[in-house]
């Protein structure tokens, strides 16, 4: 990655475990072979007054050459999220599908539909 990630926490306090867990699932977006340019990943509770049953919502931000990718994973009543650690494992999952998608068609493994095929 060119520039350093960059985890915001906010309406909560800075965690060094969630911290960690972020930077392992940007570490192992980064084998991917993607060419990360910027990684903003924000953190925050749903609602700020609950101590129990409080969902977490976390937003990536992925740079890369000629695209953004964005994933704002907000719980509808999804009570697994919780757990930040939960809502963060979803949040990259999506954001892996999403890169994964945007590095296939880089490399141009994409079907091609007959339509098309048929036209030229």
């Amino acid at each position: 990655m060119r520039t350093p990630l960059q985890i915001v926490f906010h309406q909560m306090q800075p965690s060094a475990a969630l911290e960690a867990k972020v930077r392992r699932r940007v570490d192992a977006l980064d084998r991917l072979g993607a060419d990360i340019m910027r990684c903003r990943v924000g953190i925050e509770p749903q609602h700020r007054r609950h101590h129990n049953g409080n969902l977490f919502r976390v937003r990536v931000t992925l740079n890369v050459p000629g695209k953004e990718i964005v994933v704002s994973h907000a719980p509808a009543q999804d009570h697994a999220h919780e757990d930040a650690y939960v809502a963060i494992r979803d949040a990259f999952d999506a954001v892996r599908r999403q890169l994964a998608d945007y590095l296939r068609v880089r490399r141009g493994e994409v079907k091609h539909h007959l339509a098309a095929v048929a036209a030229e």
